[in-house]
């Protein structure tokens, strides 16, 4: 499977890994170390070297409970990481928005694709995608960052998440988006309690139908952490530190290949591009048996 990202294309028959740069200084897990143009290219160019095969741009915190960013401010954060990899580094670059301003800025400044945790709901998105013609990820969301975890609830959730994307997929196709330019993204902990984020992942091979990649990011979330539940000397359970969900991430990568997924976003792409190349391993034997 081939994916057209502008300029770029990116062979899907394997499982490729998007590494995570937050130029946020509010992200749950490296809020603040990538926000000038200096240290985000370094992070890009070590992800690069580590086996990303995307790097994907954020200015605006989606963690639970984040606060929305002004459209100028997030323009501030993103395009001018997004010129300067452009310019420096060989590599497909997606942008982590759901604001129709930064779309048409991100595609002029040579990003390659557009993840979109709202699904181009936002008022303008959907057309400023469609003018860009470069590929966009559809995610499942319930609710907003700010309140989608006060209290998730779903009647059969890997149906509900199905039916949702199937329907903005429906909605891109009528707006002039190549159905051959979309990507789905369940939506692990955006709206899901662990036992939703745990039932997803157990039945992600149910998305293959929509007939559209699938794109998967659970790298050091809180269901990781929790887990990898400890207990402490009081007998007190405590989730698994955000900088100690990187086993679990890893794992829950290779799971999710296994069932299908094409793209892993990921904050530690040297360890999933390891377990990505034994995942393409296998499925490699499986194809020619």
């Amino acid at each position: 499977m081939i994916l057209r990202c502008g300029t770029r294309t990116l062979d899907l028959s394997y499982p490729n890994v998007m590494g995570i740069l937050n130029v946020t200084p509010d992200s749950f897990s490296d809020g603040g170390r990538f926000n000038s143009l200096d240290t985000g290219l370094q992070q890009a160019e070590q992800m690069l070297k580590d086996g990303a095969h995307i790097i994907d741009v954020g200015g605006e915190s989606t963690r639970p409970g984040a606060e929305p960013v002004s459209v100028q401010e997030e323009l501030d954060r993103v395009i001018p990481i997004v010129e300067k990899i452009a310019s420096n580094l060989d590599v497909a670059i997606s942008v982590d928005t759901s604001t129709p301003q930064v779309i048409e800025a991100a595609a002029k400044a040579g990003a390659h694709m557009l993840n979109d945790v709202r699904a181009l709901q936002r008022e303008g998105a959907l057309e400023a995608a469609a003018e860009t013609d470069l590929p966009v990820c559809l995610m499942h969301m319930q609710g907003q960052p700010e309140s989608m975890q006060n209290n998730p609830n779903y009647q059969q959730v890997a149906d509900d998440v199905y039916v949702f994307l199937a329907q903005r997929i429906q909605k891109c196709s009528q707006a002039g988006i190549d159905v051959g330019r979309l990507l789905v993204d369940p939506g692990f902990g955006f709206g899901k309690t662990l036992e939703h984020n745990l039932k997803l992942l157990a039945k992600l091979d149910n998305l293959k139908t929509l007939g559209v990649p699938v794109l998967v990011g659970m790298s050091r979330k809180s269901m990781i952490g929790a887990i990898l539940q400890d207990v402490d000397s009081q007998g007190v359970s405590l989730d698994r530190p955000v900088d100690q969900r990187i086993d679990g991430s890893v794992a829950a990568a290779v799971i999710a290949a296994s069932k299908g997924a094409h793209i892993v976003r990921v904050h530690d792409v040297k360890q999933t591009a390891d377990a990505m190349k034994v995942v393409a391993a296998v499925k490699q034997v499986d194809r020619n048996n």
